[in-house]
């Protein structure tokens, strides 16, 4: 049924006149799945707000496939620890091994992994798969779900059983947000929850987050949720970096219910955010709201274990300007609807032998247009319809075969089909004088695509022994374009400086001839630990992957793009025109991470060293580095804890960033250090959590933070135009703060 009212509300026309904003509208987040036994994999251990009890629903062990060793978990612990310090749900994944963050607005900034980034990073969360709904992705799956509100988040770093998902290169991000918990008794109903509110002292960010749970034995209804606001925060140098402010609230509600091994969730949440500021993008958030629906069923049988779950979400989302950093009128906006179900068997065929069969549908409908601006000449006196009733669907059908051979030998293998859909309407612009002839020609040829995935997957572990592990991993990941990448289609230089979720100033146009990009990537991981898995532990992971039709970029060369800037083809400094297109890339690494117990007694509690290191480098087979990679980093900090007080310094090094994107003029960064506080105290039902970021207040550039169109301007034809040639100064020091009520 939620396919179908999917598919009924597709039907809506591309350029119906946007809907009033209904501020009144909450936020709100889906709730995710209950957590499977854990396959042998270290478990970052940190100090935080408890997990409810999971759910008592008997599980056949091993249903999930052991995720690869180069996999990366954030526990709820961790999760809620990073959310003193932010807002921002993606930047989580900089804690682990190859994880960055492409900057943004302050709750959405883009996930990478290994230096492939975007949309090259698929994002579920509690099994709901969100498509962009904006030019500028604005509204990235992460940002519909608060830090505090992840019970767990898994990264899949290139090599994942195909049972994981499909339509990406790069990597999966899971996210399950507060699985249902019952009550271990039949003494009727019982109630839990928590309540906390933060400030932190740059940018004055304060917000409230919120937890609550009734369940008894069989039946489970919990709320999870939060909002914050914060206004433009201040480098390290003492300016404030304008357009950085936010306010967003997410919601979910749910209920479950389990009987004889049966276990069925249903949930509703939302999302509103009223306004996010933008540094490196021409244009702001104004309004964005978020609505869904997900059911999710598991059910445990004599054969093994059988799973299916079906999602609506709507995004309703505009674009303009928040003064007083960005002035003027230039309404865009965006209707986006994503639908689907995965249905999914684990038969266990013997002992020693598991199967995994599945078949999902994902479908995306998305209508772009751009209001005219009364009394302007460019932008007017037509609507401009940059998608009309935009359509991308897939079809995805998997087998996967996991077979323990010994106690020491395990392999996963499977191949995977997905065939996706894409169409669009005709198009229109402005006016036919700046944009007759692009539209025309659009309109002239036939839009639909049809892109056909063949992919596989295989990993081989050998455990010698208790302390040690060795995996090999091959797989094949392919991934078609989004609605932008293939159909935006206008030349015109303000419509092109519209289109882009780079950062970079430059501005984009489609191509409806791109081909699907194909990643073959080969991963070993080596790993060492005591026996216990309590005192150390050490692992390493280098990777690579070819990827070819990796969809990078071109100079545009139509005259219309030479006429809006004559030296577009060769120039090497200053903001470009560039139009989509497929080269041949290579991606290769390496990840390291450990830790070790200093020591560990009744007296002076645990002390633990822990680090982390990545290295990722990019490059076109022509010789073009790919844009925003991001440089050597590493993390090293050593935490402590006893009874209920916890404490942690941490370091942050970041290496120079000079490998950059010729093509698009992409800047270069110096490399920094930054020191990080925390510390925290548990009495009973009260927690009070105190940190400090950026202590020594260091004055640097984010490496994946873009370009800085707002704080630096020229003269120009329009009066003042962005300058070229400034990054995204980083946050300063920030003095944060927490107090958690629990009951």
């Amino acid at each position: 049924m939620i396919v179908a009212a999917v598919l009924l509300m597709s039907s809506a026309p591309a350029a119906a006149a946007p809907q009033a904003p209904d501020s009144s509208l909450p936020t709100v987040v889906v709730d995710p799945p209950k957590p499977r036994p854990a396959a042998r994999t270290r478990v970052q251990r940190s100090q935080g707000v408890p997990q409810a009890a999971p759910p008592q629903a008997r599980q056949p062990s091993g249903a999930e496939p052991a995720p690869p060793a180069s996999a990366g978990t954030i526990t709820q612990p961790a999760a809620m620890q990073r959310a003193l310090s932010t807002s921002d749900s993606a930047s989580l994944v900089s804690d682990i091994p190859g994880g960055a963050a492409w900057g943004a607005g302050g709750v959405s900034s883009l996930p990478a992994l290994n230096g492939f980034g975007a949309d090259r990073v698929q994002v579920a969360i509690n099994s709901m798969l969100i498509s962009p709904a904006c030019p500028n992705e604005m509204n990235p799956p992460l940002s519909f779900v608060n830090p505090a509100m992840i019970a767990k988040m898994r990264a899949y770093l290139g090599v994942a059983p195909v049972s994981i998902g499909g339509d990406y290169v790069g990597g999966r991000i899971d996210v399950t947000t507060a699985p249902p918990a019952f009550a271990a008794t039949s003494s009727g109903w019982q109630t839990s929850g928590t309540i906390s509110g933060f400030y932190r002292s740059n940018g004055g960010a304060y917000g409230v987050d919120a937890t609550a749970t009734m369940a008894n034995r069989d039946t489970s209804v919990t709320y999870t949720g939060g909002w914050v606001r914060s206004g433009n925060y201040k480098a390290g140098d003492g300016s404030t970096i304008r357009s950085t402010l936010y306010e967003t609230q997410n919601h979910a509600l749910s209920i479950s219910k389990q009987t004889f091994g049966n276990l069925f969730t249903f949930q509703v949440g939302g999302q509103f955010i009223p306004y996010q500021g933008y540094v490196n993008q021409y244009m702001d958030l104004v309004y964005n709201r978020g609505l869904f629906a997900n059911g999710r069923y598991e059910g445990i049988f004599d054969w093994g274990k059988f799973e299916g779950s079906a999602f609506v979400h709507q995004i309703r989302h505009t674009m303009g300007f928040i003064a007083p950093d960005k002035t003027g009128r230039m309404p865009m906006d965006t209707d986006g609807i994503d639908g689907g179900y995965t249905l999914k068997a684990t038969i266990d065929a013997s002992s020693q032998d598991r199967v995994r069969v599945g078949n999902e549908l994902v479908v995306n409908r998305l209508n772009d247009w751009w209001d005219p601006v009364t009394g302007s000449m460019m932008m007017s006196p037509n609507t401009f319809i940059n998608i009309n009733n935009g359509r991308r669907d897939r079809l995805g059908t998997f087998a996967e075969w996991e077979r323990r051979w010994t106690s020491n030998w395990t392999s996963i293998v499977g191949l995977r089909n997905d065939v996706v859909w894409m169409d669009t309407g005709n198009v229109q612009g402005y006016n036919a004088m700046m944009y007759g002839a692009d539209a025309a020609a659009f309109n002239a040829v036939g839009h639909a695509r049809t892109d056909v995935h063949i992919d596989g997957s295989a990993l081989v572990r050998y455990e010698p022994d208790p302390t040690s592990l060795f995996e090999l991993g091959f797989a094949r990941k392919t991934r078609s374009p989004n609605l932008y990448e293939r159909y935006a289609w206008s030349t015109n230089a303000m419509a092109m400086s519209m289109i882009g979720w780079f950062g970079d100033g430059n501005g984009y146009v489609g191509n409806l001839d791109l081909k699907p990009e194909k990643a073959h990537t080969v991963s070993f991981t080596a790993g060492w630990h005591d026996p216990a898995q309590k005192v150390w532990d050490f692992r390493i992971s280098p990777f690579a992957s070819y990827v070819h039709d990796y969809i990078d970029v071109d100079r545009c060369g139509t005259a219309t793009c030479l006429a809006s800037n004559p030296a577009n083809l060769t120039a090497a400094t200053g903001f470009v025109f560039l139009r989509f297109a497929n080269h041949d890339a290579r991606l290769y690494g390496v990840n390291v991470e450990g830790r070790l117990a200093i020591w560990d007694n009744a007296a002076y509690g645990r002390g633990e060293f822990r680090g982390l290191l990545s290295y990722a480098r990019g490059q076109r087979t022509d010789g073009i580095d790919l844009y925003h990679v991001m440089p050597v980093n590493a993390k090293l900090a050593l935490d402590h804890s006893l009874g209920g007080w916890i404490n942690g310094v941490e370091l942050q090094l970041v290496g120079s960033k000079t490998l950059v994107s010729q093509v698009r003029n992409e800047l270069t960064t110096p490399s920094y250090a930054l020191v990080n506080l925390r510390t925290g105290y548990r009495w009973e039902h009260v927690r009070v959590d105190l940190g400090v970021d950026n202590l020594f207040n260091q004055n640097y550039f984010l490496p994946l933070g873009g370009a800085d169109l707002v704080d630096y301007r020229v003269v120009s034809m329009m009066g003042t135009s962005p300058a070229y040639g400034y990054n995204v100064k980083g946050r300063g020091r920030s003095i944060n703060g927490r107090l958690s009520v629990s009951f």
